[in-house]
Order: C-alpha cells, then sequence, then structure tokens
C-alpha cells in the first residue's frame, strides 16, 4: 500500500463482507502445508536475494527482517532499536523503496546506517531465506494489505501459497493491523502448526508505520499478533 499524498487523520474503517474467520480458510492453510510452492523465482528477486544474502553472511549480529516495509520508515525505527542488527526491508515496489524519507538518528546524533531496503516480491523472498536458512531474530509484518473481501483471502498472508515459509522465519514473529479480524484468521492458520499467539492492542507510543500514524490520528484502534518460539 502506498502514503504518498495520504492525509493525516481521515482513515475510513475497513469494510468486508465476512462475519468470522473465513470458512475455507482451514483448508486452504492445509492445502499449503501439504504442497509447498513450486513456483519459478523471479530474476529480480534472485537477484536482489543474491545481494542481500552476501550481507547477512558477512554480519556477526542479529538479523531482522521488516516485510511488507514500503517506505522504510518502519526499517530505519526498528534498526534504530536493534543497533546490533542488520535490519532488512523488504517490498515489491521500487516507487516506495526509493522515496525520499526522513533518516533517523540514533541517541548519540548520528544517523541509523545498519539496515538496508531490498525492491523484491516476498513470495519468492519468503521461501529463499528459508532455503538459505537464515537465523532471523525478529521477523516483522506492518500493516499489510488487509484484501477484505471474502472472495480475496488467498491475497491475505495466511492464505496464501507461501505461508508455510512466513511462519518458519524469525525467533519472534510480530503483525500489525488496523484489522483485528486479519490478525485473528493468521492467528488460526498459524496454530494449525502448532504456532500459538497474543493478540494485544498497539500501545501509545512512535508510530512505526505513516499508516499507523494515519490510523491512530482517525481514532482507530492498532493491534499486534506476536508469536514467540
Amino acid at each position: 500500500m502506498d502514503t504518498t499524498d495520504m492525509p493525516q487523520g481521515d482513515s475510513k474503517a475497513i469494510v468486508t463482507n465476512q462475519t468470522g474467520i473465513h470458512d475455507n480458510l482451514e483448508s486452504i492453510v492445509n492445502k499449503h502445508l501439504a504442497h509447498p510452492s513450486q513456483k519459478p523465482f523471479q530474476e529480480h528477486t534472485l537477484a536482489a536475494f543474491e545481494e542481500v544474502n552476501a550481507k547477512v553472511s558477512a554480519h556477526k549480529g542479529p538479523i531482522i527482517l521488516d516485510s511488507c516495509c514500503g517506505v522504510g520508515q518502519s526499517t530505519r525505527l526498528i534498526a534504530k532499536q536493534h543497533p546490533d542488527a542488520l535490519v532488512i526491508g523488504v517490498d515489491k515496489s521500487a516507487h516506495r523503496i526509493n522515496r525520499n524519507v526522513d533518516e533517523v538518528a540514533a541517541e548519540d546524533g548520528k544517523l541509523v546506517e545498519n539496515y538496508m531496503l531490498v525492491r523484491a516480491d516476498l513470495n519468492d523472498f519468503y521461501r529463499l531465506v528459508v532455503q538459505h536458512q537464515w537465523q532471523v531474530l525478529k521477523h516483522y509484518i506492518l500493516y499489510p494489505n488487509p484484501w477484505p473481501k471474502s472472495k480475496h483471502i488467498r491475497r491475505r498472508w495466511h492464505g496464501s501459497a507461501v505461508f508455510p515459509e512466513i511462519i518458519q522465519i524469525g525467533q519472534t514473529i510480530i503483525l500489525r493491523s488496523n484489522w483485528r479480524l486479519y490478525l485473528e484468521e493468521f492467528q488460526f492458520a498459524a496454530k494449525l502448526t502448532s504456532l500459538h499467539g497474543n493478540i494485544i492492542e498497539v500501545e501509545d507510543g512512535e508510530p512505526l508505520t505513516p499508516f499507523e500514524a494515519k490510523y491512530k490520528a482517525s481514532g482507530q484502534t492498532c493491534w499486534q499478533l506476536s508469536f514467540q518460539r
């Protein structure tokens, strides 16, 4: 989702034709768990991953993945919070990745530099991360496109073919959304793999993403789902 020219404080609540967890979610997830994706990798993602993988291999500290990072505000802030980590922000949009966003300063006044932003298709990138056995400390998925129409269930991450890889990445997995049902569905899907998570309200503090700032300014509640291995 793009944040270009998005005014603050006028975000509409998500409208869906679902009344609860999607009726077909369990069968969809079980199918994907039983039949891993065999889709060929896209060349631009292979090239991007090769560059990132070299830096991951050379890094001596923790690795943090910030999926769907958009303009990278969250990536910068997470990097500030974890100065010893290499934080990798991934988004499919070159326009978002390349937008000018204010840099973040550390406590000593120096610019935060322990991060990188990568344009890649996460459907491929996730599988490559698992194949190369990255040891990811934290995996963030912040405000993913909710795809609220029932017919679009397979476009949500927990309904996608790459869900089995997603839940393998990270000692801690953290999702945020202003649509609680999205997190309830992800929680339900993860439970099918014996991974249990908790949903809480996002506490007041510096918003991690422009969307989080917008939702809060509109009076909407933001929710967080987290898993600990």
